[in-house]
């Protein structure tokens, strides 16, 4: 499966650490930027994101920011992305399992490494239930 990653300034450092969580899962990342913590806006990031993922339906993507807010209001707004700001492996579960979640987002300043590991490695390995939360996901559009 193909993985998109991207960030901001206050998101880098943990996605740097993300990918090498991912591609010791065996998975294809791609980096999409950016290549320091010098200041950058989200939104740019989400966008380009968002369309790889879109583009590439198959595909997974994930975003870091400070909050994992702003990551997350920004992925949201684009068509076919179901971004989540998970917190915690369980909220990670319950995305991909209830709600076919196509992009994590995860907040920098919010979570330590560890705690980002489980969720990515909870997230990755958890298969949409579909059943009667597929008539749900289909609502969303």
């Amino acid at each position: 499966m193909q993985v998109f990653i991207a960030s901001d300034h206050a998101g880098f450092r943990l996605k740097e650490f993300v990918k090498e969580v991912l591609c010791a899962k065996g998975l294809e990342v791609c980096d999409l930027g950016p290549d320091s913590d010098l200041r950058v806006d989200y939104p740019d990031f989400a966008k380009k994101l968002c369309e790889s993922v879109s583009a590439n339906t198959e595909s997974k993507g994930v975003l870091i920011c400070g909050s994992g807010i702003g990551m997350s209001i920004a992925a949201n707004r684009f068509s076919g992305i179901r971004a989540a700001l998970c917190t915690d492996p369980y909220l990670a579960k319950m995305a991909r399992a209830h709600n076919d979640a196509n992009v994590l987002c995860m907040g920098e300043r919010v979570i330590g490494q560890g705690e980002a590991e489980e969720i990515v490695l909870q997230f990755f390995s958890t298969e949409f239930e579909g059943g009667r939360h597929l008539e749900r996901v289909r609502k969303l559009g």
